[in-house]
């Protein structure tokens, strides 16, 4: 069993329980972009919310790292405006518990890109969780 999720939705508020639950399942909710890579295109960030299970909560660092083929073309951030290198992790040093903590991911494409359907890419969430 999962003890943290991750959920998306441009309704989600800091500390809220709202969002459409993208961490588990065969991709029916994923998070979705589409780039127009002749362009170089950057996608517009968006908006997705950690909440742990009702009863538990982070304890220490949460790391959130993208993963996959195409990995280093994603980039994470906790604010929307300021984002970490392409590809790195991004760590929450705030507890996270049964309400959301927000954060912000964006894609690029490169003009030598052939177009597909890229599904490689996961968002790898790291954090002991523990009962409150």
């Amino acid at each position: 069993m999962a003890y943290i999720h991750v959920y998306q939705g441009a309704t989600i508020t800091s500390g809220g329980t709202e969002g459409t639950l993208v961490s588990e399942g065969t991709g029916l909710s994923p998070i979705s972009i589409t780039l127009n890579a002749t362009n170089n295109q950057i996608s517009d960030p968006i908006k997705l919310a950690l909440r742990c299970e009702t009863g538990y909560q982070t304890t220490g660092n949460c790391v959130i790292t993208p993963t996959g083929t195409t990995a280093a073309k994603w980039a994470l951030s906790l604010d929307g405006v300021t984002f970490g290198a392409y590809g790195d992790p991004l760590t929450i040093t705030s507890v996270i518990g049964a309400t959301n903590t927000i954060f912000y991911s964006k894609a690029k494409s490169t003009s030598d890109e052939t177009p597909i359907n890229d599904t490689s890419v996961d968002l790898e969430v790291t954090a002991t969780i523990e009962a409150v």
